[in-house]
């Protein structure tokens, strides 16, 4: 029941299916003259994304795979040893959104085990800016091919286009270009079935998890981050199988009742009151603690350590200590069903108003609550929460800083 790096995790499920479908299963044929741009476009016919925000002209005898996200688009030859790869990021409004090139590059070179750069010749991509070109090795499940690769973006998108073969010739980047001389980008009008107003007890949900909602990429500022549609209602089922194993209604709620009764804390708890009560390490000077833990547990080094500082933190703070990130995720998990369609607009905003009026008196303020939460990142990840909290420091510098909402502000129901 692990939330961790949510928008690469999706990005990367997508991914996979993409690999699955596209990878090379023949070999190139014999050695054949140059084909000009203009021959190859000569043989081409049009395709279309399944969501027709992209269409771009492709060999006429290629056939589609389906990628598994309705804005990105795969097609190969009927042997298998050459495809097309075309793929959008939305800049906004989607369940994976980019925040820039970089973060697009990043996670195309990770997925496809890119490498050995080197630089191409540029093609003329229609309506699309900041355009460059390289051909490179694609190593991914055991399979190597080459690959004739652009980068690029429109106001709406960024793009990763890959044309895929065994060998790169010249004949295949010709035809590529002759390709992107015909994309068409249509950017789709955001379906969105929320009708709540962002009221200030809306934003104090917003809020409680608004660190992993820029994480993610998403918007603060509506209710649960995203528009309620079907293209993000797939990609958040997805997500939640992945990352939750919830998979309906029934599993939604049996996570959810976890969280709730039990989360995180509960096993934080038990340790702490073991160390303090049975084990007495409270009694232990400080200095002494590592090894008494060592001499008295079979346990290693990094082990002992880690218990030392969970007790630390339980001595300091007590059973509340990582209260708030077991709560604050039970409030993100409501935005999440209900985005997946397995709560109603009404149901998810009933549920988080009983879980943030339940949650607001444990702690006195926004800054209070967030350090909760940021324990217990590092509890369940055992890494530093500083990436996190640096987050969170700097959406309290913006001009729509989701923190501006009075913590002790009175929640009630508003829609």
């Amino acid at each position: 029941m692990h939330m961790k790096k949510c928008k690469r995790m999706l990005a990367c499920a997508v991914m996979a299916a993409m690999l699955a479908a596209s990878m090379l299963q023949g070999c190139g044929g014999s050695k054949e003259k140059t084909v000009t741009q203009e021959e190859a476009l000569a043989k081409m016919k049009e395709f279309s994304t399944a969501d027709g925000s992209v269409t771009i002209k492709l060999e006429e005898t290629w056939t589609t795979e389906d990628l598994g996200a309705d804005f990105w688009l795969g097609a190969g030859s009927t042997d298998g040893s050459k495809a097309v790869l075309v793929m959008q990021f939305p800049k906004a409004g989607s369940a994976l959104p980019a925040d820039s090139m970089d973060s697009v590059k990043e996670l195309v070179t990770d997925s496809y085990g890119l490498k050995d750069s080197a630089a191409a010749d540029v093609p003329t991509v229609p309506g699309m800016t900041n355009v460059e070109a390289s051909t490179c090795t694609m190593n991914a499940e055991g399979e190597t091919a080459e690959v004739y690769l652009i980068y690029g973006e429109t106001d709406y998108a960024y793009y990763s286009l890959m044309y895929v073969s065994e060998k790169i010739s010249d004949s295949d980047i010709n035809s590529m270009k002759a390709s992107c001389s015909t994309f068409v980008e249509t950017p789709i009008e955001e379906e969105d079935a929320t009708t709540v107003e962002l009221t200030d007890t809306v934003r104090w949900f917003n809020a409680a998890y608004a660190v992993l909602t820029e994480i993610n990429g998403w918007d603060y500022n509506r209710f649960a981050g995203l528009a309620a549609n079907e293209a993000n209602a797939a990609s958040v089922q997805q997500m939640l199988v992945s990352s939750w194993d919830v998979t309906d209604r029934a599993s939604a709620d049996e996570t959810l009742d976890w969280i709730l009764n039990e989360g995180h804390r509960e096993n934080f708890i038990d340790n702490g009151k073991y160390l303090a009560d049975e084990v007495k390490l409270g009694d232990v000077a400080e200095d002494q603690r590592l090894d008494y833990v060592l001499e008295n547990f079979d346990v290693t080094e990094e082990e002992a350590q880690s218990y030392l500082d969970q007790f630390a933190v339980y001595q300091e703070y007590g059973d509340t200590a990582i209260t708030g990130w077991d709560y604050c995720r039970a409030l993100n998990l409501m935005s999440f069903y209900y985005l997946a369609g397995y709560y109603t607009e009404e149901e998810a905003l009933d549920k988080s108003l009983e879980i943030a009026q339940t949650l607001q008196p444990l702690f006195t303020s926004w800054d209070d609550l967030i350090a909760s939460y940021m324990r217990g990142y590092e509890y369940w990840a055992e890494e530093s929460s500083a990436d996190r909290q640096a987050v969170y420091e700097d959406l309290k510098t913006r001009s729509d800083n989701p923190y501006t909402v009075d913590y002790n502000t009175t929640l009630e129901k508003t829609w």
